[in-house]
C-alpha cells in the first residue's frame, strides 16, 4: 500500500518542480487531473552519448512511469531513442535501463536524483555490468577498449 493519493500527488508535484528548476524546462502537472499511472515523457538534450560506435548523439528520449506505489516502489523507465550503451537497452529490446539507483530505490529517493543518475549513466557507461543482449555486449566491449587516453609532453624553459 502506498501513500494516500493527495499526499502522493503533492510529493510528485514538488519533485517535478525541483526537476523544473534543475532542468530549466517546465513540467505542467495538474494535481486535480492526475490519474495513475502517470507517464512522463522526457527529452534530454546536450548530453553526450552514442547511437552506434564512434557516432556521438546529444538528444535522448525516455519515459518514466509512476504508479500509485511511487515512493515505496521505483518508477518504471523505458528508453525510446536509439542508443549504443551497455546499460541501456534500445527501444527494440524493451528500453530497460540498468541503473544502480533503481536497484537501490528507497522512499527517500527523488525524481531529481534519479534524472541526474540517468544523465550521468548516459555520459559514463559501465561496461563491466552490461545487459546480456548483443548490442549491449558490443557496447560494453567498445567502451572497455576505447577509454579516454592522454599523451603528454613536458618541456622546460620554453618561451
Amino acid at each position: 500500500m502506498g501513500l494516500p493519493k493527495p499526499v502522493l500527488l503533492r510529493r510528485i508535484s514538488k519533485e517535478l518542480q525541483d526537476c523544473t528548476r534543475y532542468l530549466g524546462s517546465d513540467f505542467s502537472f495538474d494535481v486535480e487531473r492526475a490519474e495513475f499511472p502517470i507517464k512522463i515523457d522526457m527529452h534530454m538534450s546536450n548530453v553526450v552519448g552514442y547511437d552506434r560506435p564512434d557516432h556521438i548523439i546529444t538528444e535522448h528520449q525516455f519515459t518514466i512511469i509512476l504508479t500509485e506505489e511511487y515512493g515505496f516502489k521505483k518508477p518504471e523507465v523505458r528508453w525510446r531513442s536509439e542508443i549504443f550503451h551497455p546499460n541501456i537497452l534500445g527501444p527494440k529490446d524493451g528500453g530497460y535501463v540498468c541503473l544502480k539507483m533503481l536497484n537501490d530505490w528507497s522512499f527517500e529517493t527523488s525524481l531529481l536524483s534519479f534524472l541526474k543518475s540517468v544523465e550521468s549513466l548516459v555520459m559514463e557507461p559501465n561496461p563491466s555490468n552490461p545487459f546480456g543482449t548483443d548490442s549491449c555486449m558490443a557496447a560494453a566491449d567498445y567502451f572497455s577498449n576505447n577509454k579516454s587516453k592522454f599523451n603528454a609532453k613536458i618541456e622546460y624553459g620554453v618561451k
